[in-house]
């Protein structure tokens, strides 16, 4: 057996002799660059440290909280009018512009009234000449009458003498039925509008031949004051709102523009649908608005607000709730600015604010930003608000 060279007896020595040179140059390394112990517990870090959090605060105030039920609504005229002519004719005038508000009453245009003019006199001429013959008749009755009581005329000869005048006292109320009806068809000629509201596109130019029978007819008028709009409410809200219809009769209702930053008008809740509907689950309701100025246009689409009661409760900012396992709960600062963790019982919530029915009281400081740095025990350095930190001189 060949014994081993010296160089190779030395390799396990040279290999120890690296790894403990390796291990005490980490460690040099490790003093020199952590931090000193003050600056280490001055520093914060996610999850520890004892220097305060910088957070801004909101203070819980129990104030009257107004409880409204939100939901998207369209406003619908109370009254829509397709104009049409009842009578068929060439259309010899129109009286309207393209959006002009009208009035009950006022002429919107006029059918080519020749033609039943023309049927009016025949019809009166025909009721003149069945009065004379109605008058003959009624003469002669009574010459029949004075001669049958002389024994010059026959019983018979006096019944159809009476049956005569009966046939064309007859004959005068079918004359006047139609001498009315060619007078009425007269007055169809001047189509007036039907209701006070605002004119549409016109459908037909003058000279155009209408008829009665058009669907399109010549042009819509539509109410513009007052004016509804119809929305929807789940039925979960039913019973808060039907307790509120018997508590005040006259709900307020607010009308919000289409991206519910601005409001638009406001009205009252007018009347509820009388069922649910099965298939979405939920109940139509109407809200009426006077309009006067026109802030609401037929078939715009707007957000509403239904205003259901007004609550007395403790209120704080949406923006301090927080969401957990064990439910909502909200950072507390108290005294000496300790921050504790507070589970909480929230209730109806208006716009950025909500109530909350248990677990903080009235004059409560909760904290509103800084959240994610916090832990129970943790202290609090108070940011005082922006809006109420006066500007800096320049």
């Amino acid at each position: 057996m060949t014994p081993a060279s010296p160089a190779r007896r030395l390799r396990p020595f040279i290999a120890l002799v690296v790894a403990v040179a390796l291990v005490a140059g980490a460690i040099v390394a490790w003093q020199k660059l952590r931090p000193a112990p003050e600056a280490e517990a001055q520093r914060p870090w996610r999850g520890g440290g004892s220097a305060p959090v910088p957070v801004r605060v909101a203070t819980a105030v129990r104030e009257k909280l107004d409880v409204r039920v939100k939901a998207l609504g369209t406003v619908t005229p109370l009254n829509t009018v397709t104009i049409r002519s009842r009578v068929d004719g060439e259309l010899v005038r129109v009286a309207f512009e393209e959006g002009q508000h009208v009035k009950a009453g006022d002429l919107l245009a006029e059918i080519d009234p020749r033609s039943y003019e023309v049927a009016l006199s025949r019809a009166q001429g025909t009721q003149k000449q069945n009065l004379a013959e109605l008058a003959n008749a009624q003469a002669d009755l009574q010459r029949y009458r004075d001669l049958q009581g002389k024994g010059y005329v026959s019983a018979q000869q006096l019944s159809n003498q009476e049956a005569l005048a009966r046939q064309y006292d007859a004959r005068r109320q079918t004359d006047q039925a139609a001498v009315d009806e060619a007078r009425l068809q007269l007055t169809y000629t001047r189509i007036v509008a039907p209701i006070d509201g605002r004119m549409g596109l016109r459908a037909v130019d003058v000279g155009n031949l209408v008829r009665s029978g058009d669907t399109e007819g010549l042009a819509t008028i539509t109410q513009m004051a007052p004016i509804s709009v119809m929305f929807t409410i789940p039925e979960t809200e039913l019973a808060n709102v039907r307790a509120a219809t018997r508590a005040n009769a006259a709900l307020t209702v607010e009308a919000w523009d289409r991206d519910d930053r601005k409001p638009l008008a406001t009205g009252t809740l007018a009347s509820l649908d009388n069922r649910i509907d099965t298939a979405t689950g939920t109940l139509r309701l109407r809200a009426g608005f006077t309009n006067e100025s026109e802030e609401l246009f037929p078939n715009q689409f707007v957000n509403v607000r239904l205003l259901v009661s007004s609550e007395e409760a403790v209120v704080i900012p949406n923006a301090a709730i927080q969401f957990g396992a064990k439910g909502n709960f909200v950072y507390v600062v108290g005294a000496e600015e300790k921050v504790t963790i507070r589970t909480i019982t929230l209730g109806p919530a208006d716009g950025e604010r909500i109530a909350v029915t248990d677990g903080l009281a009235a004059g409560e400081r909760v904290v509103l930003e800084g959240l994610d740095r916090l832990r129970e025990g943790s202290t609090a350095e108070i940011i005082p608000d922006a809006a109420a930190t006066p500007a800096s001189e320049t």
